[in-house]
């Protein structure tokens, strides 16, 4: 087996049927607007009623360098959208993000997706995704997030969100299913899916158990996949701890420096704003790297400074409205763009790099013009994979 990036597996309290402390460990202000407390006689209704209390965190997984490859391993694509936990007990519905909040405000119309399920009592785990024609888009998904309940509603209409689900943690009135191994839960799932019949906004995730085909969806899905996930099929769902393994495909490009920030109040760099050029010549602010090595910012500061001058970007900079706008956005240097460097990314959304970048290399063999857009994977590009999923 491939090694780790992290040790070992952590065991973290999780809920049975009747176990209180898990439920009294929940955090508060976690439960669903309208979720029943305790009736006169202690006995406990609606969603607290579930033998899987609200604020159980999901089951997580660790990054590893590449796939298992021994047997009792099965596969499933890491899906780039919100991860969820969903609870329903009667006319309560909860959705519950990865942090523990709740996410029922911000997708209507999945409550009112769940809510119209025959089965009337479950918990299950899965990815909330939005459907763009026959890709997936995770811009659509931040967009829900606003605290404008008629824009939510409007937007929930225009582009309906699907779960892609992948797990069940309890179903009907039974006591929860953590304890059980992976393969029966899945197995349990596959019997639950189509038994609730024709619902567009739940699919259920397909898997493999070959690891070189597991390896071809890394290598052949582009951009439509964030990764690979491993789950052992004896398995036992551990909530909060990484008990799965993932790897992420990253890319590489290259990219024109086009700014630089400093290192919280010091005068030495802190990361550097990278830019790509349009078709029409105009370079955007596209991300950061902010892997420098301590030894080079004395000298690397004293080179950008000789740089700097206005206006760095000529298209979208870093302090333009936008929602990774924060506080920092408008402090950072402008510099000529004269330097390029190689980073590797995960993720493209928007047209920029989901999260900080990695510094490979300099590149002064590389003119700064040839950085341009044309090097990144369209976000979610089709593939079959997602469409096979998506399609109805």
């Amino acid at each position: 087996m491939n090694k780790s990036r992290s040790s070992g597996v952590e065991r973290r309290p999780h809920g049975r049927s009747g176990d209180r402390t898990a439920a009294a460990e929940a955090p508060a202000g976690r439960q669903a607007r309208g979720a029943a407390k305790p009736g006169a006689t202690g006995r406990r209704v609606g969603l607290a009623s579930l033998p899987v209390p609200l604020g159980t965190p999901p089951m997580e997984a660790r990054l590893v360098d590449g796939l298992p490859t021994e047997r009792g391993w099965q596969f499933e694509p890491k899906w780039d959208g919100f991860r969820c936990i969903a609870y329903r007990a009667g006319p309560q519905v909860e959705l519950q993000s990865k942090a523990g909040k709740s996410l029922a405000r911000y997708f209507p119309d999945m409550v009112a997706a769940l809510g119209n399920v025959p089965a009337e009592r479950f918990v299950l785990d899965g990815e909330l995704v939005i459907p763009l024609g026959d890709t997936l888009s995770f811009d659509a998904l931040q967009d829900r997030l606003h605290p404008a309940e008629s824009r939510v509603r409007r937007l929930a209409a225009e582009a309906p969100a699907m779960f892609i689900l992948f797990d069940c943690l309890a179903l009907g009135a039974g006591a929860a299913l953590l304890d059980l191994p992976f393969a029966r839960r899945r197995a349990m799932l596959e019997r639950f899916v189509p038994a609730i019949g024709d619902q567009p906004a739940l699919r259920l995730t397909p898997f493999t158990q070959d690891a070189a085909v597991a390896a071809r969806w890394l290598d052949k899905a582009g951009g439509a996949l964030d990764g690979v996930v491993a789950k052992r099929l004896d398995g036992p769902y551990l909530p909060g701890a990484r008990a799965m393994m993932k790897v992420k495909r990253s890319r590489s490009a290259d990219c024109v420096v086009g700014g630089f920030r400093y290192l919280g109040n010091t005068r030495e760099i802190g990361s550097l704003l990278l830019g790509l050029y349009d078709k029409s010549g105009k370079l955007h602010h596209v991300g950061f790297t902010a892997t420098i090595k301590d030894a080079e910012r004395g000298a690397l500061t004293r080179r950008l400074e000789k740089l700097v001058a206005p206006p760095g970007f000529t298209g979208d900079a870093p302090g333009g409205p936008s929602r990774w706008s924060t506080a920092r956005s408008g402090e950072w240097q402008p510099l000529a763009p004269k330097l390029v460097v190689e980073v590797e990314y995960d993720q493209v959304t928007g047209g920029r790099f989901r999260h900080g970048t990695r510094l490979l290399r300099w590149r002064p063999d590389k003119k700064p013009a040839q950085c341009t857009f044309d090097q990144l994977q369209r976000e979610w590009s089709p593939a079959k994979l997602v469409t096979d999923v998506i399609a109805r």
